[in-house]
C-alpha cells in the first residue's frame, strides 16, 4: 500500500505479548490483504476487536441497478442537478455508473456517520469537490479538506465526520479490486522513484493519538452489496498502537506534478492511483505542448478498449464546451470521440491550461443507473456537430 508506519505501543516483536502498566494484556488484530501475503497492518485493542452481535444495519445507501437497452452514445451528466440525498455520508451515495470493478457515486453529506462502517466490498476512494472534514479510525484521525483525494482501506472500521456548516460535495470512487499507486512510479523495494509525479512527502497520513470511546457501538458492514448490522461490546477505537502499511490517507490533487511533451502526451502520464481494471489520472494545471507546431488540444481517439469516465473539477477546458465543475462524461469505447468544434484548431498557440479533473479509464464498460438517467444532457451527444 503505503510506506510502513510504527505508532503509539507495540511489542518488539509482532505476535509478541502487551501489556498495559497494570499487566492487561492487549489484543493483536491483524488487518491483512491477498489472504496472508500483501501488506497488512497489526493494531493492539485494550480489548478484544471481534465481541459483536447481530443487529439490524439501520443504514447504507442504495445498491446501484443499471438500465439497460439504450443505445451506444457519448454522454453528459450533470451531478450539479442531482437531487441530494443528504445525510449521513453512509447513507447519502447516489451511485451513478459502475460495473463490476468500481462504482462511480456522488455524496452530498449534511450529518456525520453516527455509526461505524466497513466496506467489505473494495477500497474507497472520494474526490472532495467541496467540504471539509474528518475520517476517524482505530488507527486514528485523518483531516481532508477540499481538492483532496481521500483514501479508505477496505474493511476498515471508519466513520466520516463533515465539518458542520461547510457544504459538501464528492466524488466516490468505490474499488471492487483494491487501490494502489501505479507500479511504475514505484522502484523495486516501493519507494517513489524520484521521476514519479509525486513523493511520499506529498501525502497526508493518519494522525494516531491514542485510544478514545465515542460511546458508538453499532456497526455497519457492507458486503456483496449488501448493507449487515452489528454490536460491538466495547469502542473499536481502543486502539493503543500499530505497525504497518495498510491505513488511510489524503492526496491533495494539486500536489500531482504534471508532464508537458514537445507533442501531447497520453492519459497515462496523468495517472495518479490504479485498481482492477481501471486508471484514475489527474488533470491539474499545466504547461501544455511546446512544439511550434503542437496542437494542445486532446485529439479525436477511437477507443475499443475503454471507457472514459472524466469528472470536471474547474477551470477551463480546452476541448469541450458547455461542461462546468461536477460536470461528468462518458466517452464509451466503441464510439470515437474528441474535442467540441473548433476547439480542435482554437487551441493552437496555447501554452498553458488551468483544467482541473479526475478521469477514469475502464476496461469493462460502465453501466448508468436511473439517478444518471435523471441529469443527463440530452444533447450532448450531437453538440459534436459542427
Amino acid at each position: 500500500m503505503f510506506e510502513r508506519r510504527v505508532v503509539g505501543k507495540v511489542p518488539r516483536k509482532h505476535h509478541l505479548q502487551l501489556r498495559d502498566d497494570k499487566g492487561t494484556l492487549m489484543y493483536e488484530e491483524c488487518i491483512t490483504r491477498d489472504g496472508f501475503e500483501g501488506p497488512y497492518t497489526i493494531a493492539y485493542h485494550q480489548q478484544a476487536p471481534h465481541t459483536q452481535s447481530l443487529s439490524q444495519p439501520g443504514h447504507g445507501w442504495k445498491a446501484p441497478e443499471a438500465v439497460t437497452g439504450r443505445p451506444l452514445a457519448k454522454r453528459h451528466y450533470r451531478t450539479q442537478a442531482l437531487q441530494r440525498v443528504g445525510g449521513a455520508p453512509l447513507d447519502a451515495r447516489v451511485p451513478l455508473l459502475f460495473n463490476a470493478d468500481v462504482t462511480l457515486a456522488v455524496v452530498h453529506p449534511t450529518a456525520e456517520d453516527p455509526v461505524y462502517f466497513s466496506n467489505a466490498d473494495g477500497d474507497d476512494l472520494f474526490y472532495i469537490q467541496e467540504g471539509s472534514g474528518v475520517l476517524r479510525s482505530p488507527l486514528g484521525d485523518l483531516r481532508f479538506e477540499a481538492e483532496d483525494y481521500v483514501f479508505v482501506p477496505r474493511g476498515l472500521v471508519h466513520r466520516l465526520i463533515p465539518d458542520k456548516g461547510v457544504a459538501q460535495y464528492w466524488l466516490s470512487i468505490e474499488c471492487k479490486g483494491g487501490l494502489h499507486l501505479p507500479r511504475q512510479w514505484r522502484n523495486d523495494v516501493g519507494q517513489l522513484r524520484m521521476d514519479a509525479p509525486y513523493c511520499h512527502r506529498d501525502f497526508r497520513l493518519v494522525e494516531f493519538s491514542g485510544p478514545k470511546d465515542e460511546g458508538i457501538r453499532e456497526l455497519v458492514v457492507k458486503r456483496g452489496d449488501v448493507f449487515h448490522g452489528f454490536r460491538n461490546q466495547h469502542s473499536p477505537l481502543d486502539v493503543v498502537g500499530w505497525d504497518g502499511t495498510v491505513y488511510p490517507w489524503a492526496f491533495p490533487i494539486l500536489n500531482f506534478q504534471p508532464r508537458a511533451g514537445l507533442v501531447h502526451l497520453p492519459p497515462t502520464w496523468h495517472g495518479t492511483f490504479a485498481t482492477r481494471g481501471a486508471l484514475i489520472c489527474s488533470f491539474v494545471p499545466r504547461v501544455v505542448d511546446f512544439h511550434p507546431e503542437a496542437i494542445p488540444c486532446p485529439y479525436p481517439h477511437s477507443s475499443v478498449d475503454c471507457d472514459e469516465f472524466l469528472f470536471y473539477c474547474r477551470g477551463d477546458f480546452i476541448s469541450r464546451k458547455g461542461v462546468g465543475p461536477g460536470s461528468v462524461s462518458h466517452h464509451p469505447m466503441g464510439v470515437t470521440h474528441g474535442p467540441h468544434p473548433g476547439a480542435y484548431e482554437n487551441s493552437i498557440g496555447h501554452k498553458t491550461t488551468d483544467e482541473l479533473a479526475v478521469m477514469l479509464d475502464t476496461t469493462l464498460p460502465l453501466h448508468p443507473t436511473a439517478a444518471a438517467l435523471s441529469i443527463e444532457d440530452p444533447n450532448y451527444q450531437n453538440s459534436f456537430i459542427p
